[in-house]
This record gives structure tokens, sequence and C-alpha cells, in this order.
């Protein structure tokens, strides 16, 4: 079985769905479980739409690569684009405890995505951004 897969998807919105099916199986022919496979399609849901949606200053077609592997009990899931830069891993906390009218809007999946997985690492260079996430299973 390959440990390794390699996507390249544009940067739409319905691409997402493709990446989270590819994901999901994936993970089932390495009997990663349904709780894991959950986690990772949020966490990409929310990243991805996120490029998509905010990190470009175009209407341009660009191309975004996604590279997921095990390693061990680790699953690592990577995702480089040329969008603008941007650090989910430096994001604010957003204050989960104030009443609803006076949340700030935004921000809820960036703090989901942070408490899911184990580790956040972003770069950029070269006007390419990698965001790595990795989670446990």
């Amino acid at each position: 079985m390959n440990k390794q897969l390699n996507l390249q998807i544009h940067n739409k919105i319905p691409e997402i769905e493709r990446v989270c099916e590819s994901i999901a199986e994936f993970c089932r022919e390495h009997s990663i479980s349904d709780k894991i496979i959950f986690s990772l399609h949020l966490a990409l849901d929310e990243i991805l739409t996120n490029i998509i949606t905010y990190g470009y200053s175009d209407q341009n077609d660009h191309l975004i690569d996604i590279r997921y592997s095990l390693h061990n009990d680790y699953f690592t899931l990577e995702i480089e684009d040329d969008s603008n830069p941007y650090d989910p891993a430096n994001a604010p906390t957003p204050d989960v405890n104030a009443c609803l009218e006076d949340r700030k809007i935004g921000g809820l999946g960036i703090y989901l995505i942070k408490n899911m997985m184990d580790e956040i690492k972003y770069s950029t260079k070269n006007g390419k951004n990698k965001l790595i996430l990795t989670k446990k299973f």
C-alpha cells in the first residue's frame, strides 16, 4: 500500500470535496479511524476554504498542492499554495467564552484546527506558502 499521496487542485471550492474523498479512501486503506478522518476533513475544509476564499488578490486560476502521508503513527498533511501569506499557527485565539453578540466574526475554524491537530507548522519561501498539519492516530 502506498503511504503517501499527492494531489493538485485548482483554487475552486468544489475541489475540496474531491480532496476529502481522496483522504477518506487513503485513510480507510490504512485502517485509520473515522474519528481521525473527520478531524482531517474538518481541518482540510477550513484551510482550503480560507485559501480559496481569502488568499488570492486576483480571480486567476491557481494550483494548490496537497500531500498526505503516514509515518509510524502520524498522519501528515501538507498544503502548498501561492496565495497571500497567512500563518494560521499564529492566528489570534478567539474568546470562546464571550457572549455571541460580543464575539468577532471569524477565527473559530482555525481555533478548532489548532485544537484537533497535534502540530501545525507554516513557512513561506519564494512566493509559496507551506502548511504542515500533523495528527497522531
